[in-house]
């Protein structure tokens, strides 16, 4: 594993991604030598990167993966096939090939080139359909990932991941760490296109509406959900890399709201009078999703310490401010 506290050489592989590219400069930010890789132009990325070099490649050949991880301490494993609700429910052997694919070869590189420590993004999503059946339901601890029944392709591909790095920490020595995200969200993200989150939908849709008009929210707005700011969420991949710990580890948070109370939340940030209107014909996935964080709070020390309310009049500004541009 690479030593900790150092100046490194690190890979981000989906830098132009939501969270890829706020690490990216993140990392820049504690002067690490930061090699970025997406399959999308630099010039396709919401956020300008401050990655010393940047590549355009594919990560399901794996030549390009061999090529990129040479002379590289760690590797944030961000890049994946996924998008919001629509999205994921919607497409299934797309995700679960583009993502395995790019997982192993990621991997397999990784290893041919001894690269001393392995960062990877799973997914609340990896938790089973018969535990989040209800809006009240049960944090979710760590361990409560099996017996497994997830309710997407996308979390089953994540949790068979999870799986394979600890095979590979067992028979090759890697150095692994394992964040399972619960929704995190914030500017500098998708926010149309059908790939987006709720809160950049919510956000978008309300910025879009006039004054006395409706916003659309998917399902009976009863479902819930909790949601982690960006920074937040850096915070907690910095101090999980640079711990002992190597299983999977909750990074979300642990208040519960409903959609429907999410896009009030958003309507007031507006400073609009906007009405709900629900479609029941929309996918909303399972009904109750919360985060446990009893063990990152024990071995790491972590905790949220932006609210859902400042988060999201970061987000909304930064959409209407886009919103604003394009009309």
């Amino acid at each position: 594993m690479a030593t900790r506290g150092k100046w490194l050489k690190v890979l981000v592989t989906g830098a132009c991604g939501f969270i890829g590219s706020h690490l990216v400069n993140h990392l820049k930010e504690k002067d690490h030598f930061v090699k970025a890789v997406d399959i999308r132009q630099e010039s396709e990325c919401y956020m300008r990167l401050r990655a010393d070099e940047f590549h355009h490649a594919d990560l399901r050949n794996s030549s390009s993966c061999v090529l990129l991880t040479k002379d590289v301490d760690c590797v944030y494993h961000l890049a994946a096939n996924m998008g919001g609700i629509g999205y994921i429910t919607s497409v299934g052997a797309e995700i679960m090939r583009d993502n395995t694919l790019m997982n192993i070869n990621v991997l397999e590189a990784c290893r041919e080139n001894c690269v001393g420590t392995i960062f990877y993004s799973s997914s609340a999503c990896v938790y089973p359909t018969y535990r989040q059946q209800k809006p009240t339901v049960d944090p979710l601890k760590e361990s409560d990932a099996r017996p497994a029944e997830p309710n997407e392709y996308y979390g089953w591909e994540k949790l068979y991941m999870e799986k394979f790095m600890e095979a590979c920490q067992r028979d090759f020595g890697s150095g692994i760490r394992i964040a399972r995200f619960h929704n995190i969200y914030g500017p500098y993200g998708a926010y149309k296109g059908g790939k987006e989150k709720a809160p950049a939908a919510l956000c978008r849709k309300a910025a879009l509406a006039k004054d006395g008009g409706l916003i659309e929210v998917w399902g009976d707005g009863k479902q819930t959900r909790s949601f982690l700011y960006i920074d937040d969420c850096l915070r907690g991949v910095d101090m999980l890399i640079q711990s002992d710990h190597d299983k999977p580890l909750n990074i979300g948070s642990d208040r519960l709201v409903t959609i429907d109370e999410l896009a009030q939340m958003i309507i007031k940030i507006s400073g609009k009078n906007l009405k709900i209107k629900h479609d029941l014909s929309k996918p909303q996935g399972v009904r109750g999703r919360n985060a446990d964080l009893t063990l990152i709070k024990k071995v790491l020390g972590w905790e949220p310490k932006v609210s859902l309310e400042e988060g999201l009049e970061k987000t909304y500004k930064w959409i209407l401010q886009q919103v604003s541009n394009e009309r």
